[in-house]
């Protein structure tokens, strides 16, 4: 029975929520999470490598020349739900430990998911192609904007940019890219044919950064900081953000006059966040001790996108 509820939760939720348990058993402290961290940053670098050799440059230029699509879209992401994050994070400030309620704000500033974004846009009969090619593109773009977004939105020190950070983005997560865009034309092929082994190494990049960041926020004691109460007001946090950034997203298309089908894909790509960009960017930007806590509204937002985007499809789906 448990094996069989277990089995009917989204894949990265597991891997995610066995990340987070075996921190909280066997935390990498010490000498050992100096060695996480620096096989966590590996493997981002793999990772975004990899994402700059699978995403078609002629894919990019498409979905750029949609501007009526694009830019709004952007703006949507980048622009109002940062501001939900700021307004969430605001009203949660002395409610919640601090660095909980700058995690609303930095859930605010991020891209949207690729993988479950256009999933639950072909699910609901909405417009597949273009919810692809937009989910790719907002992605990379968040690789550029996020940080300096939430570092300008936020203006605390644990938001500032120094030159080490800066480098450290620009090394692991831009460079990568970049090299993988430069190549793709050699390997892309080959990626394309491994797609299911690419799925699982952005699964485990994500839940290796998710296991050092609450290694650290387990040695900080983050159970312990984190009350009943601090939950329920997360929960109610997050619970805002996930009904007016889909609400909003659902009714700014409308006002666009898109079509049905463009509308679904503007919905599920306004409204969900990533956490394929989010964990590893988050582990770059924040110390080890207090990467956990900011992070901490991403992965309950991650979860409780997908309890909300199956139903919300189905029923899209019957018109």
């Amino acid at each position: 029975m448990i094996g069989r509820m277990f089995g009917s939760i989204d894949l990265m939720v597991r891997v995610l929520a066995l990340a987070i348990l075996l921190a909280f058993l066997l935390p990498a402290t010490g000498e050992a999470r100096v060695h996480a961290q620096n096989a966590s940053n590996i493997a981002i670098f793999i990772l975004f490598l990899l994402n700059g050799l699978r995403i078609d440059r002629a894919e990019i230029v498409r979905g750029a020349a949609n501007l009526r699509f694009l830019a709004p879209l952007m703006l949507w992401i980048f622009g109002a739900m940062a501001l939900i994050g700021w307004v969430v994070s605001a009203s949660l400030s002395g409610l919640v430990p601090p660095l909980v309620a700058l995690g609303f704000l930095f859930l605010g500033t991020l891209p949207s998911t690729v993988q479950s974004a256009t999933s639950y846009t072909m699910l609901a009969g909405g417009n597949a192609a273009l919810s692809v090619i937009a989910a790719a593109l907002v992605n990379i773009a968040g690789v550029f904007v996020t940080a300096p977004l939430f570092a300008l939105i936020a203006g605390s020190v644990q938001a500032e940019l120094g030159n080490e950070v800066i480098m450290r983005i620009g090394l692991i997560l831009i460079l990568p890219f970049l090299i993988g865009q430069a190549v793709q034309g050699w390997f892309r092929e080959r990626i394309a044919r491994r797609k299911q082994q690419i799925v699982w190494v952005d699964r485990l990049v994500i839940a290796l950064a998710v296991y050092v960041a609450f290694s650290g926020a387990v040695e900080q004691d983050i159970w312990d900081r984190i009350q009943p109460l601090t939950w329920l007001l997360v929960l109610a946090g997050m619970a805002m953000m996930l009904l007016v950034g889909h609400g909003g997203a659902w009714l700014a298309s409308g006002a666009l006059g898109l079509r049905r089908a463009d509308r679904i894909a503007f919905l599920f790509a306004g409204g969900q966040k990533s956490a394929a960009i989010g964990v590893p960017l988050g582990a770059l930007i924040f110390p080890v001790e207090i990467a956990g806590f900011v992070l901490l509204p991403l992965l309950l937002y991650h979860l409780f996108q997908l309890v909300v985007a199956a139903p919300l499809a189905s029923r899209l789906a019957k018109g």
